[in-house]
């Protein structure tokens, strides 16, 4: 007789990411609970009948004695992770508008830290990707046409002097470029988005980042990352990958990806023949990766809170800041 395996239940966590003046509100777990000792984000089981919102609302008052506004929650990322033993979907919501003093109602430690003071192997594998979203900004800002490196370094002035969000990430895409003078372009404009506090991402092929050192990190073209088969820069450099696909988005997570673009969302001048893929499809596939998914395609700063919605990390693009000759 055939022995029918019993299917692993996926639990449906809450996970709040509470906000006040820049840092984040974080306790350690217990030694003596499943991954005790490590650090976690507040929040728990959603109950049966419970919206995930009403159960952050109710799991913050219980676990730090703060109250939250149920609309002053925003998605942040979901994430799913199969433990082996168990499956659990988290799904993770941030909140500026904590009302009271934190305190670890549970007898738990609690701190407020700055983003970049979360380190990965202080927290449970599942929370990695949590951290990712919270260090990276929502908008990834790609250059347009480049043809001299005078040119390109001229126009990324311009760009970040025009500039009035927050500071984007920068993601040096100049493909009308030889390798040489792509080098010389990624060593100046290093220099001008170090004076503008703000990183640089170059991108094309592995040898890139190698090629210019002090760069916050790589961009694959999805041609590049296809025939990987791992990480090609340290964890502490930024890795993102060009993905149109569930498929190709799970590759990019595969390769120790820190982020994704996909898209494009909606029809572009930069590719008049790409139809867009729509927001519906963005957010299932974006659904499926476990990393921070940015929107791509004829998006712009404005998109950025219908991008969150759709569960992704903000928006990337050009034509919103690069200028238009």
């Amino acid at each position: 007789m055939t022995e029918v395996a019993t299917p692993i239940r996926e639990i449906h966590v809450a996970v709040a990411v509470i906000i006040r003046d820049g840092r984040v509100l974080i306790a350690r777990r217990p030694d003596h609970t499943h991954q005790g000792g490590l650090l976690e984000f507040p929040g728990g089981k959603v109950e049966p009948g419970e919206t995930v919102q009403q159960a952050l609302v109710r799991e913050i008052a219980e676990e730090t004695a703060l109250a939250v506004p149920e609309a002053s929650l925003e998605p942040v990322i979901g994430i799913r992770h199969d433990y082996g033993d168990k499956r659990v979907f988290l799904d993770v919501w941030r909140t500026s508008e904590a009302v009271g003093e934190a305190v670890g109602c549970e007898g738990q430690p609690i701190a407020w830290l700055a983003p970049e003071e979360l380190q990965d192997d202080q927290f449970p594998a599942a929370n990695r990707p949590i951290i990712r979203a919270l260090r990276l900004p929502s908008a990834l800002a790609i250059t347009g046409t480049i043809t001299t490196v005078d040119g390109g370094v001229a126009s990324l002035q311009a760009a970040l002097a025009d500039l009035v969000q927050e500071r984007p990430l920068i993601v040096l895409r100049a493909q009308e470029l030889a390798s040489a003078a792509y080098r010389e372009l990624a060593q100046q404009a290093l220099a001008v988005c170090r004076r503008a506090d703000t990183g640089l991402i170059v991108h094309g092929a592995p040898a890139r980042f190698a090629d210019t050192p002090g760069a916050a990190g790589l961009h694959l073209p999805w041609r590049e990352a296809a025939s990987l088969v791992s990480r090609p820069v340290p964890s502490q450099a930024w890795l993102g990958v060009s993905c149109h696909s569930a498929d190709q988005l799970a590759r990019a997570v595969e390769i120790g990806a820190d982020y994704a673009t996909l898209g494009p969302v909606r029809a572009t001048a930069t590719h008049p023949g790409a139809e867009g893929i729509g927001w519906d499809a963005f957010r299932a596939m974006a659904a499926t990766a476990t990393i921070p998914v940015f929107g791509l395609g004829g998006l712009n700063p404005e998109d950025i809170a219908r991008a969150r919605n759709e569960g992704g990390q903000g928006v990337a693009g050009i034509r919103f800041w690069w200028p238009q000759h």
